[in-house]
C-alpha cells in the first residue's frame, strides 16, 4: 500500500498551518464575540476543575470530624452544586456565543468562493466538472464549521483543562502526581497521532474503492438497456464484485487497526491511573495525603482521560477537515485568467463602432483558431458571420465579451481596447442571444427579468410580447410563475431561445450579437421573429453568428470564415454573384432544404404538461 513519503508530509503539514492562518480573517468580523466565547470556556473549565476540589472538602469533613459532632456541609453542598450548575451554564453559553462565529465564517467563506468561481475564466469553466466545483464549495466551508467545533468545543477546552489540573497538582501535591499524569497524557497523544497517520492511509483506500464501486453500480444502471442488449449482467456483477472484494480487504485491515489503536490508548489510560492511584494511596497510607486527595487525584484524572478517548476521532476528523479545507483554499488560489488592469477606467460608450484589428487567438498553442482576423462593425450596422462548423465564429463572440484574452492584435470598441476597459461595464454594454440558451431552474418571469433586474412589469411583458412568447406564458397553468426546470429542460428548445431574445431586448445594450438565435426554431417561428430580430437590430450595432445562410440574408454585410480567417465578404448578393465560397455553401443549404423541409416544432412542452 503506497505511503506518504516524508517531503509530502513536511508539505501537507505546511499547507496545513497555512490554511489554518487563512481562516483566521474570517474569524476577526467577531473578535468580539469569539474572546467572550472563549471566556465562558475558562469559566465552565473553572467550575470543572472546582467541582472534585468541593468534593475533597466535602470528603475530608465527613473523615475530620467525629460523628457525635458531626454536621451536614451545608455550604459545601450548595457550592458543589452551583459549580455543577456552572459548568453547563458557562458551556451552552459557549455555544450560543460561538453560533455566529461560526456560521458567518461558513457564509463569508461560501460568498468569497462563489465569487472567485465567478472571476475565473469561462476556460476554467469548460475544463472544470461542475459536479467538483459544487463538491470544493460544500466540503470547504463545512471544514471551517469542522474545525472550529473541534478547536472550541474539544481542543482548546482540554489544553484549558490541562492547565488548571497541572496548576492544582504542582501547588497541592508532589511533582511526580504531575509528571506521571501529564507524562501518560503525552505519551497517550503521541501514540495516538501516530496509529492514527499509519490508519490514514487503509481510510483513503477504502474512501477510493468505496467510491469506485458505487461509480461502477451506478454506471451499470444508467445503462441498463445497453448492459441487456448485450447480456452483460454477468460481466458487470464480477466487475463490482471485484471492486467490493479490495474494499473488504482494507476495510478489515482498517478495522484491526482501530482495535489496536483502542487497546493502545486503554492500556496507557489504564497504566496510568494505576499508577497515580498507588502514588495517592501510598501518600494516604503515610499520613500525607487524605481519602478525599484520593477521591481529587481519581476525579482529576477522570476528567482528563474521559475527552482524551476522543483525541483520535477528532485529530482524524480535522485532518480529514484540513485536507478538504485545503481544496477550497487551492481553489481561492487559483489566479483568474482575466483581470482588469489597475485603475482600468470603465467603458466609455459613444456609437458603439467594433473593430477586430488583425487578432490572433488559440485555445492550446498547438491549435491555432483564428489568424490575423480584421473587421469593422460601424454604429447601426449589422454584420453577419457565416462558415462552416469549426471555423471560428462563437469564439469571435467570447473574445468580443473578453472571455479570452487574444493572443495577437487587439479589439476595440469606441476606439478603446477592451484590454484597457473594465469588464463589468464592457459586458454591460453587449447583449447576445447565444446558440444554447440555459435558463436558472425558477419561474420564467425570473429568467425574463435577469436581463434587467430593475426592469418594471410592463417593461418585462413588452420584451415578451417582442419575442413572440407572451401568449404562450399566459396559457400556461401558473403563467409567469411556471417553473422551467434544470437548465430549462421543461421547455422546447424554440421556447427556450425566445425566452433568450426577450431577455436580451431587455438588456437594451448597445451593441447585439445573435450567436445562432433561431437555430433551435421551426421555420415559421424563424419567420416570425426574424422581422422582431430586424427591429432590434435596427438601431443597434449587430454582430450575428450562424450557420443557416437565410437567417442573415439581410445583414449589411457577411464575412465567410474558413479556418480562422476571413477568405469573402460583401453583401448576401454580391457574395452568391461572385460564385464563391458563400455561393456555394448557399446552394448546399437549399437543395438539403427542399430535400428535407422543416417539421412545426412550435407546440410548447410546458403548455402539453
Amino acid at each position: 500500500m503506497p505511503r506518504i513519503n516524508a517531503t509530502e508530509q513536511i508539505h501537507d503539514d505546511r499547507r496545513d498551518r497555512h490554511n489554518l492562518r487563512a481562516m483566521l480573517p474570517y474569524l476577526r468580523e467577531f473578535r468580539g464575540r469569539a474572546l467572550l466565547a472563549l471566556l465562558c470556556l475558562v469559566a465552565a473549565k473553572l467550575a470543572n476543575v472546582g467541582v472534585p476540589l468541593i468534593l475533597k472538602e466535602i470528603i475530608d469533613r465527613f473523615e475530620n470530624e467525629p460523628v457525635q459532632t458531626l454536621l451536614l456541609p451545608l455550604t459545601l453542598l450548595l457550592a458543589y452544586g452551583a459549580l455543577k450548575l456552572a459548568s453547563s451554564l458557562f458551556n451552552e453559553l459557549r455555544d450560543v456565543v460561538f453560533a455566529r462565529v461560526r456560521f458567518r465564517a461558513m457564509r463569508r467563506l461560501s460568498t468569497r468562493v462563489l465569487a472567485h468561481l465567478h472571476a475565473l475564466s469561462l476556460r476554467y469553466h469548460l475544463e472544470r466538472q461542475s459536479g467538483a466545483i459544487s463538491r470544493d464549495l460544500e466540503r470547504g466551508t463545512r471544514s471551517v464549521a469542522t474545525i472550529l467545533n473541534y478547536l472550541v468545543f474539544s481542543v482548546i477546552p482540554v489544553l484549558v483543562e490541562f492547565g488548571l489540573v497541572a496548576a492544582v497538582l504542582i501547588t497541592r501535591y508532589a511533582p511526580v502526581f504531575m509528571l506521571v499524569t501529564f507524562g501518560t497524557v503525552l505519551l497517550y497523544a503521541i501514540f495516538t497521532f501516530a496509529i492514527t497517520e499509519w490508519r490514514m492511509d487503509y481510510r483513503r483506500r477504502m474512501n477510493l474503492l468505496d467510491s469506485r464501486a458505487n461509480n461502477q453500480a451506478f454506471d451499470s444502471l444508467i445503462n441498463y438497456e445497453t448492459v441487456k442488449y448485450f447480456g452483460n449482467e454477468g460481466l458487470e456483477l464480477a466487475r463490482y464484485d471485484a471492486t467490493l472484494s479490495e474494499w473488504e480487504a482494507v476495510a478489515v485491515k482498517s478495522q484491526s487497526s482501530m482495535s489496536l489503536l483502542n487497546f493502545g490508548q486503554g492500556s496507557i489510560i489504564a497504566i496510568g491511573v494505576t499508577l497515580v492511584m498507588l502514588l495517592a494511596a501510598d501518600g494516604v497510607v503515610q499520613g500525607q495525603m487524605s481519602v478525599g486527595d484520593l477521591v481529587l487525584v481519581n476525579a482529576f484524572l477522570l476528567q482528563l482521560f474521559i475527552p482524551l478517548g476522543f483525541l483520535g476521532i477528532v485529530y482524524r476528523q480535522i485532518k480529514y477537515a484540513l485536507a478538504d479545507m485545503d481544496l477550497v483554499f487551492k481553489l481561492l488560489e487559483r489566479p483568474p485568467e482575466i483581470v482588469d488592469r489597475p485603475r482600468a477606467p470603465a467603458l466609455r460608450l459613444r456609437s458603439g463602432a467594433v473593430r477586430f484589428d488583425r487578432v490572433d487567438f488559440h485555445y492550446q498553442r498547438e491549435r491555432p483558431i483564428l489568424h490575423q482576423v480584421s473587421f469593422s462593425i460601424d454604429p447601426g450596422e449589422k454584420l453577419a458571420v457565416v462558415g462552416h462548423s469549426g471555423a471560428g465564429k462563437s469564439t469571435l463572440a467570447r473574445l468580443l465579451f473578453r472571455f479570452y484574452e487574444v493572443t495577437g492584435g487587439q479589439i476595440c470598441i469606441d476606439g478603446q481596447d477592451l484590454r484597457d476597459v473594465t469588464q463589468a461595464s464592457l459586458r454591460a454594454a453587449i447583449g447576445i442571444v447565444p446558440q444554447d440558451s440555459v435558463l436558472f431552474n425558477d419561474s420564467i418571469w425570473y429568467n425574463l427579468a435577469y436581463g434587467r433586474p430593475g426592469a418594471t412589469r410592463a417593461e418585462i411583458e413588452q420584451a415578451a410580447e417582442l419575442a413572440h412568447i407572451r401568449t404562450f406564458i399566459e396559457g400556461l397553468p401558473a403563467g409567469w410563475e411556471t417553473l422551467v426546470g434544470e437548465r430549462g429542460l421543461k421547455l422546447s428548445g424554440g421556447e427556450k431561445q425566445r425566452v433568450a431574445i426577450a431577455r436580451a431586448i431587455l438588456k437594451r445594450p448597445r451593441i447585439l450579437i445573435f450567436d445562432e438565435a433561431t437555430s433551435s426554431l421551426d421555420t415559421r417561428t424563424e419567420q416570425a421573429i426574424a422581422h422582431t430580430l430586424a427591429e432590434v437590430a435596427a438601431n443597434h450595432t449587430t454582430l450575428s453568428i450562424a450557420h443557416r445562410l437565410s437567417t442573415v440574408v439581410d445583414a449589411d454585410r457577411i464575412l465567410v470564415l474558413e479556418a480562422g480567417r476571413v477568405i469573402e465578404q460583401g453583401s448576401h448578393r454580391a457574395l452568391l454573384a461572385s460564385g464563391g465560397a458563400y455561393a456555394a455553401m448557399w446552394d448546399l443549404q437549399q437543395r438539403e432544404a427542399a430535400a428535407d423541409p422543416q417539421p412545426d416544432q412550435a407546440a410548447g412542452t410546458l403548455l402539453e404538461q
